[in-house]
């Protein structure tokens, strides 16, 4: 919806774009606090209050009147956002059946690729009419979750999480994990679209269909994964999924062909779970102290890699096409061990 966005301010398609940076920005950062601070709060308090925030940022972006207006509610919408995928994945783990958490993250994971999958087709359709339709939309939605609530449980009593707790060297090491799993798999969306436009001449249209195979190979498989994890150990599928990264990676930029693009592509779907759902096993199932906040720099470091990644890419791949699949899939093979922690790890 950003030419809407940008026809409906008086600014350019690409000065629209910063509505995105202006949600992701504080997003990621205040996901370096929001986890800890939640888990001191009380989870269930924290949920319902960033999704009655969130609500209000959502109406705010449909009456704001100026784009500075706009992008304040927008970056409003992404420190409210901050404080629930941290609190829901601690709130799931501590109701996971023991043995189960693996699974239990699988489904989550499936539902998440669901809705990142899904939200740019309602997003547009909603535009066709009115772009304000889909932030009044999401406004409900967060009504209506923020009603339904968490499962009760928190942090033991008489406790309260400092952030040193959470920005441990473990913790830090499988946000970097999850940083170049991410950015390199899910994260080269952008990357794709390049190359299946000055290689294949394809339309928005086109590409936007290979590029949603990896969302919908994500939410038909998570469950599966989550089920590998619990099978065979979260550590070999965080290595089984950035092997087969390498391999898909490496694939799209040399693929001859637009089905055999879209077909490796769609692989990656099952990679970015495996590294993703393998990551947050690892997390959850060994801080028991301060779940939250663990999990929210975790999100953090990978949101960070993500935004970084168009950033670092781009310009190897106007300088040597090849060269810019080469180098995510060259990250996936050696950051990517290297970086995850030892089973000893404290």
């Amino acid at each position: 919806m950003l030419p809407e966005l940008g026809a409906a301010f008086g600014v350019s398609a690409s000065t629209a774009s910063m509505s995105v940076t202006a949600y992701l920005l504080p997003f990621a950062a205040v996901m370096l606090v929001s986890g800890t601070w939640g888990e001191r709060w009380g989870r269930r308090r924290t949920v319902a209050a960033a999704y009655a925030l969130y609500m209000v940022a959502s109406v705010a972006c449909v009456i704001a009147t100026t784009w500075p207006l706009f992008l304040a509610a927008r970056a409003l919408q992404g420190v409210a956002n901050a404080f629930t995928t941290p609190l829901l994945l601690a709130a799931l783990a501590a109701a996971a059946p023991p043995g189960r958490l693996g699974r239990s993250l699988g489904w989550f994971g499936a539902l998440q690729a669901a809705g990142q999958t899904s939200a740019p087709l309602v997003g547009g359709l909603a535009a066709e009419f009115d772009w304000r339709f889909a932030f009044g939309g999401v406004a409900l939605v967060a009504v209506l979750l923020g009603v339904a609530g968490i499962p009760p449980g928190d942090v033991g009593d008489g406790q309260r999480p400092r952030l040193r707790s959470a920005w441990r060297p473990d913790v830090l090491r499988l946000g970097v994990v999850a940083a170049v799993g991410w950015g390199c798999l899910a994260g080269l969306n952008f990357l794709v679209a390049l190359r299946l436009e000055d290689e294949f001449a394809l339309g928005a249209g086109a590409r936007g269909s290979v590029l949603t195979g990896l969302g919908v190979a994500g939410l038909l498989t998570a469950r599966l994964v989550g089920g590998g994890v619990d099978r065979i150990g979260p550590r070999r599928c965080v290595r089984l999924g950035a092997a087969l990264g390498v391999l898909v990676v490496g694939g799209v930029g040399l693929a001859p062909a637009v089905w055999l693009v879209a077909a490796v592509w769609t692989l990656g779907g099952v990679a970015t779970q495996l590294v993703l759902v393998g990551v947050n096993t690892l997390v959850l199932g060994s801080t028991a102290a301060n779940p939250g906040g663990s999990m929210s720099t975790v999100q953090a470091v990978r949101f960070g890699g993500g935004a970084v990644a168009p950033l670092a890419i781009t310009p190897v791949y106007a300088a040597d096409p090849v060269a810019g699949f080469l180098l995510p899939a060259a990250l996936l093979a050696t950051a990517v061990p290297l970086a995850l922690p030892r089973p000893h790890s404290p």
